[in-house]
């Protein structure tokens, strides 16, 4: 079992960066991809970005590649999601999640281990 608890996020105006931390409890949070994921009002949850269990190899959507990076530090259990020039598409809440099974994980299908997300408000 892993508790992933999300902090980081609030109201920001376009073009400027937040960065989200994903605290995760236990001892195996090393041994998991992990990922981000949002979802817009009346819009399905979609990724963002993930990273493999050493931190070697991260991943992105289109939509906010050069502009987010994900990182992680094995050490204190969080992986951190920054994002910059953001702008209002942006606007969601944001999910952690955990893949025990996958190295690159896209779907939320990947994914057993959920945080309880924080918003993020971009305005124009």
């Amino acid at each position: 079992q892993v508790l992933l608890v999300e902090s980081g996020g609030g109201a920001v105006q376009a073009g400027g960066s937040l960065r989200l931390s994903c605290a995760a409890s236990g001892r195996t949070f090393s041994r998991y991809t992990m990922g981000w994921f949002r979802q817009a009002p009346g819009k399905e949850r979609e990724f963002v970005a993930g990273i493999t269990s050493n931190g070697g190899t991260t991943y992105f959507a289109d939509s906010v590649k050069g502009r987010f990076t994900i990182s992680r530090d094995n050490g204190k259990n969080t992986v951190y999601l920054q994002m910059n020039s953001l702008k209002p598409e942006d606007t969601a809440v944001y999910y952690c999640a955990a893949a025990p099974r996958c190295l690159i994980c896209r779907g939320q299908n990947d994914y057993d281990y959920w945080g309880q997300g924080t918003q993020v408000t971009v305005s124009s």
